[in-house]
C-alpha cells in the first residue's frame, strides 16, 4: 500500500494516551480503533502498546481502495498489527 508512490505501512504512530510513550515504530500492538476521513481518503488507526495508545494514518490515493482498507481494518479489531500487515490484499480494487 503507498500514497503517492510512498509505502504508508506501518504507519507512523502518535502517543495519545495510557502509559509512557515508547515512541514505537512498525507493525506493534494490537488494533484497537478504525475511524475513516473521506477528505483526502485516509483511514485512522489506533494500536494499544505496552498499556499505551498509539494513533496513525494511511493516506491513500484511490478513495475505493481506502474504502475497502478500512473496511477489512475494522473486520480485525483486537488482532495484532503485525499478522494484519501479513494479510493478502489481491482481491482489492486498485486503479
Amino acid at each position: 500500500m503507498s500514497y503517492r508512490g510512498v509505502p504508508n505501512w506501518p504507519p507512523t504512530w502518535v502517543w495519545i494516551g495510557g502509559g509512557e510513550n515508547q515512541h514505537p515504530k512498525g507493525e506493534i500492538g494490537c488494533l484497537q480503533r478504525v475511524n475513516l476521513s473521506t477528505v483526502p481518503p485516509r483511514c485512522f488507526v489506533v494500536t494499544e502498546y505496552d498499556d499505551a495508545e498509539y494513533i496513525g494514518y494511511l493516506l491513500f490515493d484511490d478513495r475505493v481502495f481506502c474504502l475497502q482498507i478500512c473496511h477489512l481494518l475494522e473486520n480485525h479489531r483486537g488482532y495484532p498489527l503485525q499478522r494484519i500487515g501479513e494479510l493478502e490484499l489481491s482481491h482489492t480494487h486498485t486503479l
